[in-house]
């Protein structure tokens, strides 16, 4: 059985991906700090405490694990202090990248980032070639997100196996979140669609993969 490890695990995407990876039969690991609710984890799920900002605790918690799924981020419209965006985004993702390289077990690393480090579309259809054109950011937490695009894909020229995913904003059942704010809005599918490419990537070999498309389909038409 292969082991996975969730940084994020608590929040809303996070605790989906747990069940999801669970039931298809993966041993689960998660790292959280002691205050996180855990009450949407599955009873079997193995927790580690500590944080992403903590590197030796990132190193306990992926050692023996084969993927790693980086789901941790600091996501708020807007904060007193903008600094602890870089301090938990951007060198949290710096944390988990060398943790990797010094875990020997761990095969690929699926960072999630966002549709907000891709920028701009200027009225195109994005695919994975496109970049931000860093000539403004909407917020502190977008140009958090570009800095660690730029992190991510220059460690995957180095050689570090990671995938990185670019989900939309997520909508979906279940509790609430500051990345789910209008999760009441709309239908069930949107979040099964972006479940299923974090399943999806532990079968594939791509680089980026945008988890948005142009068109609304369901969760049955993504298995075909």
């Amino acid at each position: 059985m292969k082991k996975v490890v969730v940084t994020g695990a608590s929040g809303y995407l996070g605790g989906k991906l747990c069940n999801s990876l669970h039931r298809q039969g993966y041993s689960v690991k998660v790292i959280v700090r002691p205050t996180s609710n855990l009450s949407a984890l599955p009873p079997s799920t193995e927790i580690v405490y500590g944080d992403i900002t903590d590197f030796s605790s990132l190193l306990s918690a992926f050692s023996d694990c084969s993927v790693v799924f980086h789901l941790a981020a600091l996501v708020e419209p807007w904060l007193p202090d903008p600094s602890k965006f870089i301090t938990v985004n951007v060198e949290g993702l710096k944390n988990v990248l060398e943790a990797v390289k010094q875990t020997k077990t761990v095969e690929k690393l699926v960072y999630t980032s966002s549709f907000f480090a891709l920028g701009p579309t200027d009225g195109a259809i994005a695919d994975e070639n496109q970049v931000h054109h860093e000539r403004f950011f909407c917020t502190e937490y977008e140009k958090s997100k570009v800095a660690t695009d730029k992190i991510a894909l220059q460690a995957a020229s180095e050689g570090v196996p990671i995938v990185l995913l670019y989900p939309g904003v997520i909508y979906g059942p279940g509790k609430v979140t500051a990345g789910n704010v209008v999760a009441k809005m709309v239908l069930f599918y949107f979040f099964l669609c972006v479940l299923f490419y974090h399943m999806l990537i532990l079968k594939l070999d791509h680089l980026r993969l945008q988890c948005c498309s142009s068109r609304i389909v369901g969760f049955s038409a993504c298995l075909d």
